[in-house]
């Protein structure tokens, strides 16, 4: 394939050159890093040979940017879906072997294991991984990001309920950097916003064990500055484990934390400089009577968009 000018013009006629094709590769590099990672994916690496090769260059695949098409798009039931996986699984390995080891950001949803393994050998100064809803991301992948990628200073594991504390420990232990790191959970109180989307039996598999992650990331992140664990179901133990160990914290996230009460909250945390509280009340008393019966009893001030994350 050609590259050629649009215009419809000759290069004698406009003064310029038509044939793209005769850019210099650092030309191309230049004009390229001025293009967003998706922009890059949906035209320029379709125009000829030459502009491929340029967008493979280390220089420009540093960063794995996807999340910001996602959060841009309507959540579909595609998304979740194991060949809408396997394509996202394709473009990071993609990305990491083009990287030639110089992928430093990795932001993402619904990759696998497949991928993250491959991230885990091939990219050693890996610093910023979040990858939101990942059904199939595990604790076994995690061991190996733990292992293999120690300058890690960002991590968010939102939504991706086969990870459990065991990599939360071993991330603790093994990236001393970590300054921040987002453990959100879907809003299991009202999840009716998620219901038709998310697979059913993956909203019901919400981890339980709030107060053991708490306690994971009191003892081994003590370099936290910034915490997000929405809709998380610790205890004021759990929450006491964080705040006593995390003594570098600054912003804690506690949106949807239905266990707490006000008073848990200002006991624990009266040394943060920014502390997001729970937005809605439910009487203790009437809590544990009922496993999803208790969104019953919130009166109208809450039924808006309090729940929306």
């Amino acid at each position: 394939m050609e590259c050629k000018g649009g215009t419809g013009e000759t290069g004698a006629e406009s003064g310029l050159i038509s044939d793209w094709a005769e850019l210099t590769h650092e030309c191309l590099l230049n004009i390229l890093s001025r293009l967003t990672f998706e922009h890059r994916w949906t035209g320029p690496m379709f125009v000829c040979k030459p502009w491929l090769d340029a967008c493979k260059d280390p220089s420009l695949n540093s960063v794995f940017d996807l999340e910001t098409r996602f959060h841009s798009s309507t959540e579909s039931t595609r998304w979740w879906t194991p060949e809408f996986e396997r394509r996202i699984d394709a473009m990071l390995r993609s990305v990491i072997t083009w990287s030639n080891g110089n992928l430093t950001e990795i932001l993402t949803r619904h990759c696998s294991d497949f991928s993250l393994n491959f991230a885990a050998q091939r990219c050693p100064n890996l610093q910023v991984l979040s990858m939101k809803s990942c059904p199939r991301a595990t604790d076994a992948s995690m061991a190996q990001i733990a292992y293999h990628c120690r300058n890690l200073k960002q991590l968010n594991v939102s939504y991706c309920y086969e990870i459990s504390h065991k990599s939360l420990s071993l991330i603790g232990r093994n990236c001393p950097n970590l300054k921040i790191l987002k453990r959100n959970l879907m809003n299991w109180l009202d999840p009716s916003q998620h219901v038709g989307v998310v697979p059913a039996d993956y909203l019901n598999a919400c981890p339980q064990d709030g107060d053991t992650e708490a306690a994971v990331i009191g003892k081994f992140m003590l370099n936290l500055e910034h915490l997000e664990i929405r809709f998380s179901k610790l205890s004021a133990k759990g929450l006491g484990s964080i705040c006593e160990g995390c003594l570098k914290l600054e912003y804690l996230d506690l949106s949807g934390c239905a266990n707490l009460t006000s008073r848990d909250i200002l006991n624990a945390t009266s040394n943060l400089k920014e502390v997001k509280k729970p937005n809605f009340y439910i009487p203790r008393s009437v809590f544990h009577t009922e496993r999803y019966g208790h969104w019953r009893l919130y009166d109208e001030r809450f039924q808006t968009d309090v729940f929306r994350i």
